[in-house]
């Protein structure tokens, strides 16, 4: 059933919730931060500041090259920043990319399995674990397959189980959905929001897909490019489930792609 629109006592739960969260630390922030490449070469990055609560799910779009990729690589501790600072609460966020990039010569449960020993976690463990994770993300009862047997949707499960298993509460997903079909991304739609709530995640989700966006985040941040800044962000009061032909999904995404044309158009991407 699609999400009509907010009544009043679900905006004022969603306000409360917000209002709670905003007393809490940060999970992550990001204070006048700028990135440069190369000296000599322009910023890809200028005075970004950024703020995720705790259990917050936030979309980043923008035009290509505006530098939203950079950005999750600086929160992921991949690389540092030019000025400024990043702080996250967790000690490392677990991270997700277009591909899955599994291990082929490893089962699925094996693949889920590899992070948990990264953690230390004992072999005996690691099996137990490994299960529960991949029932989690619904595949249970398929941790014996080779990566060769597994559909796209269920490699991207996979690689979702894996992120998990870092046991970390900041989850970073660089266009995680792009290279899958729509009836495929839709499930995955559903199931992130799912286990989004589940486990109490912070979510910074980078995509190039506006309404996916809108179907997913609870706010969504457009950044500008030459340099990357945030030019403007909308908080979601669409309360889930969402599906990506709610009338309120759809809305937010034609006002989100016309200021998006409007950034395009200013740097002639």
């Amino acid at each position: 059933m699609s999400a009509g629109p907010m009544t009043t006592e679900v905006a004022i739960q969603q306000r409360d919730v917000r209002l709670v969260r905003s007393r809490q630390p940060a999970a992550v922030s990001i204070e006048g931060v700028s990135h440069i490449f190369e000296r000599g070469r322009p910023p890809v990055l200028d005075g970004v500041d950024l703020t995720v609560a705790p259990g917050e799910f936030v979309c980043l779009v923008g035009p290509s090259g505006c530098g939203k990729s950079t950005l999750l690589n600086l929160i992921a501790g991949l690389t540092e920043p030019t000025s400024g600072r990043v702080t996250v609460s967790s000690a490392r966020p677990a991270l997700m990319f277009q591909e899955p990039a599994l291990l082929p010569w490893l089962t699925a449960s094996g693949n889920v399995e590899l992070a948990l020993r990264a953690r230390g976690v004992g072999r005996a463990q690691r099996r137990t674990e490994a299960e529960r994770l991949l029932a989690v993300v619904n595949l249970e009862g398929h941790g014996g397959k080779r990566v060769h047997e597994l559909s796209g949707g269920m490699r991207q499960r996979v690689a979702l189980a894996r992120a998990l298993a870092q046991d970390s509460s900041v989850l970073l997903m660089d266009e995680p959905f792009a290279a899958l079909d729509a009836i495929t991304r839709d499930v995955l739609h559903q199931e992130l929001a799912r286990v989004w709530a589940e486990q109490g995640l912070s979510v910074v989700f980078v995509t190039h897909n506006v309404r996916e966006a809108a179907r997913l985040g609870q706010r969504v941040v457009l950044m500008g490019s030459r340099p990357g800044r945030i030019v403007r962000e909308w908080q979601v009061d669409i309360p889930q489930p969402r599906t990506i032909e709610s009338p309120g999904v759809s809305s937010l995404a034609t006002e989100i792609t016309r200021e998006l044309h409007v950034e395009i158009s200013r740097h002639g991407h």
